[in-house]
């Protein structure tokens, strides 16, 4: 069984403050990543959205935000409802000048039910790929484009 996790790094044309806000800010949220009903970066702090492939199933993805520490670091747990499974997303920042250095890494995706094609984690893949280098770089750079 496949425990690596998954892991995206983008070097963002904005500062850390601008590029956390984009992370923990609901209203900023809904326009490069999910429309969440209501998001705090506090430990405990429960959220949920549904999502999936267009064509596809939509999920509903129940999270618990694990760690935060403002700019530097925001994890949360990512699960299915209805569905085994449990995983973390963490976002950890370091600035770079007036530049900001995003890794993502989503662990635990072994978790999820390997017959299932849509937690296959080529998907996962996919997925935060798109979300950090076309989603939130548009969001973060376009205005300078």
């Amino acid at each position: 069984m496949n425990t690596e996790p998954v892991v995206t790094e983008r070097l963002f044309d904005a500062p850390v403050a601008t590029v956390w806000k984009a992370l923990t800010d609901k209203d900023e949220m809904k326009k490069w990543y999910f429309d969440l009903l209501e998001f705090k970066p506090e430990k405990g702090f429960q959220f949920e959205f549904m999502g999936g492939r267009p064509d596809g199933i939509q999920y509903r993805h129940l999270c618990e935000i694990t760690d935060v520490v403002p700019e530097k670091i925001l994890a949360y747990s990512w699960r299915y409802d209805g569905y085994p499974g449990s995983s973390i997303v963490m976002f950890e920042l370091t600035e770079k000048g007036t530049r900001t250095l995003l890794k993502l890494t989503h662990t635990g995706l072994e978790t999820f039910q390997q017959n299932n094609p849509d937690f296959d984690k080529k998907n996962f893949m996919e997925g935060w790929n798109h979300i950090v280098n076309i989603s939130l770089k548009d969001f973060l750079e376009g205005a300078k484009a």
